[in-house]
């Protein structure tokens, strides 16, 4: 049994994803954000950065106690290692994903993400910032509508890389990017979407975006202060 720590942000849909399509069993700890959850010296003592998402395998391989693991890339690397799917067994084909997974949580996550902060978290319009971080992410769609020019999946066959960047660009209007400028990202997005573990994972879901207007200042604080953020 896996413990998914988790709230409905991209990078704790990631690993929700995962988990519907390997159809592992796993059983969800919600942390509220907004709450401060995330603070909590329970929660950091499996995810000591206070970020979602974090998990607990009951049952590691090992068969020894107990093993938490945080950070979304290492968990789907994690999981995928645990599960044996959704990685190739190749060495190369495995480099291939590992590199294009490591581009969505250096490149991709950061970027798209300060991109929302700005277009729709910040207090006020910082011009500079909304015109940086909207054209890096444009940059990114385009690196990555380029690579699905040549390749169904980002990583050939679907793994953990396009599990890793889809929850990114769902919300792609509100990074300030238009789907049908990129379209082999919009018949990769498509083609996820579609699929039935994807449907599954998102059912109830609110956008993480529309939920701004009803941010109290205590909730801001929480999330973007110095005493924590969001995921």
């Amino acid at each position: 049994m896996i413990e998914l720590y988790y709230w409905p942000t991209p990078n704790g849909l990631k690993v929700k994803l995962f988990l519907e399509e390997a159809q592992l069993p796993y059983r969800v700890r919600l942390i509220n954000l907004g709450q401060g959850e995330q603070l909590a010296a329970s929660f950091r003592a499996i995810s000591p950065n206070g970020r979602i998402p974090a998990i607990v395998d009951r049952e590691p391989a090992d068969g020894g106690l107990p093993l938490a693991v945080f950070e979304s890339g290492a968990v789907l690397w994690y999981l995928a290692q645990k599960s044996g799917r959704f990685i190739p067994a190749g060495a190369r084909e495995r480099a291939v994903t590992l590199q294009w997974l490591f581009w969505q949580m250096a490149g991709l996550g950061p970027m798209a993400g300060q991109s929302g902060h700005f277009r729709v978290y910040a207090p006020q319009p910082v011009p500079y910032a909304i015109e940086r971080y909207t054209r890096e992410t444009g940059r990114l769609y385009g690196v990555l509508d380029q690579r699905l020019a040549r390749c169904e999946f980002i990583a050939g066959d679907y793994s953990i890389a396009d599990m890793a960047c889809y929850p990114w660009i769902v919300p792609h209007a509100a990074h300030g990017q238009d789907l049908g400028e990129f379209p082999q990202l919009r018949r990769w997005f498509e083609a996820i979407r579609m699929r039935p573990a994807t449907v599954r994972t998102y059912a109830g879901v609110e956008d993480v975006y529309a939920r701004t207007p009803a941010l109290s200042a205590e909730a801001r604080q929480v999330l973007f202060g110095s005493a924590g953020s969001a995921a």
